[in-house]
């Protein structure tokens, strides 16, 4: 059973659909670490035009799940609750396989540094155990 849904996901995140990427959070330490995930659809909207003969999740798409994930992990500390995180880098991206309609995306993000509003996250997403892409992502709390 998952530790949050998505209806429980929107009490700590601001992102609605079709930008809410990821579906559950299955564990959190928080403002330590989380793990999510996302179960990719035919029917998600990017895919009418990345690639319509070939889908593929954008990267891109990816990254913001990672994101949004390590934003549930900080924004669960109480002195973060209510306010957003933002992007401010994307560093060592690296995307090691095609995750496609039917995958599903287990998303982990550990904070690995954080310095009053500033933070760094040390990001994964598997499909089936294999990496499918990683990052450091370097955030802003708003």
């Amino acid at each position: 059973m998952s530790l949050y849904t998505a209806k429980e996901i929107m009490n700590i995140i601001p992102h609605r659909y079709p930008f809410l990427l990821i579906d559950t959070i299955e564990e959190l330490d928080p403002g330590v670490s989380a793990v999510g995930k996302k179960c990719v659809s035919v029917n998600e909207p990017f895919f009418q035009g990345h690639f319509p003969d070939n889908p593929v999740m954008p990267g891109v798409l990816i990254m913001e799940a990672l994101a949004q994930v390590g934003a549930v992990a900080i924004l669960s500390k109480p002195e973060f609750q209510g306010r957003t995180a933002y992007f401010a880098g994307i560093d060592k991206a690296r995307f090691r396989q095609k995750v496609i309609p039917g995958d599903v995306l287990l998303l982990e993000t550990a904070i690995v540094k954080a310095k009053g509003p500033i933070g760094v996250g040390k990001a994964v997403a598997r499909v089936n155990g294999k990496v499918a892409a990683e990052a450091e992502l370097t955030f802003a709390i708003g």
